[in-house]
């Protein structure tokens, strides 16, 4: 087949990135032929939280990536619905996450449709943004109308999708692991190459710091008394995308004093490996979520993890088996991290955890999206 993946990829950063690039790998690797078609612009600099839009390190290997796509400029995608029409590839995918993009895929996908061969098919990662603005249902009302069909990686996006459009071919299909963060280290060796003492255990809470991810919530969590009878530290990995003063001057309290390691720049690829093989639990404390990429960096890792039980997260981690799900409250969160120290839980839940990854191949998620584009094409 001729598959283009339209989103964001490099010299684009972050875990969209890294997902649509290794999706494409993943169909070259079944003998497809892949283009991906990244952004000009992604999004106007005004409206980024973070410091910078783009990677540090050189474009992966083996890809074909072409920045054409301009998010704001509707001249821009007519232009390059036209071009992209006339290709008249088998399979369009685009990844959905946010109703700001709606305008742009909405506009490319009716054109890329209207030659009556390609099939244009939605990668969910959520419906109903996390952080809601007004216009978002009448933008994501307007997307779902444009697509042939969907996989949606957690059940409440798919139950979102069908608010929007009840007949639309869908399959579920968890995030798949992310395997190509580096390969694991010894816990020594990374913590080394972090500068960090071994003589303590740590938690961690990677990934960008918005509101909803719930890190006021793990600082509360981390102050419990109880907490200090272990040798154990906070990790906090990511680069603020909200205001960092609230978080900062909790990490100042004394209860938290010398308890906090700040890494609050953007993590590069190449270092994320060390955050995830110095951890003995990694931590999800959101206050509402659908589905996480970290939860599968922590899967390829092995490592155990504590999710609130919101949204899709529940799904992804069976409850004393590969780690917590707790109710979302900071006292719930407290408890849990206090019984796996007391109760060395670590090996238990690594183990379970090598039957449980494998669940989440990225070959179950193209043989969704397949099964998706088999059944669009029956219709047609």
């Amino acid at each position: 087949m001729r598959i283009r993946i339209i989103g964001t990829a490099w010299p684009f950063r972050g875990g969209l990135a890294a997902y649509n690039e290794r999706l494409a790998k993943e169909f070259l690797s079944m003998g497809h032929q892949v283009e991906v078609e990244t952004f000009t612009l992604q999004y106007p600099s005004l409206l980024f939280p973070g410091k910078s839009q783009l990677a540090t390190w050189e474009k992966p290997a083996g890809l074909s990536i072409t920045p054409t796509i301009n998010s704001v400029n509707p001249f821009n995608w007519i232009r390059q619905g036209i071009r992209i029409r006339k290709q008249a590839d088998d399979l369009i995918l685009f990844k959905y996450w946010i109703p700001f993009m709606s305008p742009c895929f909405s506009t490319l996908a009716r054109i890329i449709r209207s030659n009556r061969k390609s099939r244009v098919i939605c990668i969910a990662d959520n419906i109903i943004p996390h952080e809601k603005r007004p216009g978002d249902a009448l933008l994501t009302r307007i997307f779902m109308k444009s697509i042939d069909g969907m996989v949606a990686m957690s059940s409440g996006v798919a139950a979102d999708a069908e608010k929007f459009r009840n007949n639309l071919p869908l399959r579920l299909s968890p995030h798949p692991l992310f395997d190509d963060f580096g390969e694991p280290l010894p816990r020594e060796k990374a913590l080394e190459r972090l500068g960090l003492d071994p003589s303590f255990r740590y938690l961690l809470f990677f990934g960008f710091i918005r509101d909803y991810k719930g890190l006021d919530w793990l600082l509360k969590a981390f102050s419990d008394q109880r907490l200090r009878e272990f040798p154990v530290k906070l990790i906090v990995a990511g680069e603020f995308y909200t205001d960092s003063k609230p978080y900062l001057d909790m990490v100042g309290k004394p209860e938290l004093s010398g308890r906090v390691v700040l890494r609050t720049d953007f993590i590069p690829n190449e270092e994320v490996n060390l955050y995830f093989c110095a951890a003995d639990l990694v931590v999800q404390p959101y206050k509402h979520a659908t589905q996480s990429g970290v939860t599968q960096i922590s899967y390829y890792f092995s490592k155990p993890m504590l999710v609130t039980d919101v949204g899709g997260l529940s799904e992804m981690i069976p409850h004393n088996r590969a780690g917590y799900v707790v109710p979302p409250e900071p006292p719930a969160i407290a408890d849990a991290m206090v019984d796996f120290f007391r109760n060395e839980r670590k090996g238990e839940f690594e183990a379970n955890l090598a039957t449980e990854k494998k669940k989440y191949l990225w070959s179950n998620m193209v043989n969704a999206i397949l099964e998706v584009f088999n059944e669009t094409t029956r219709l047609k």
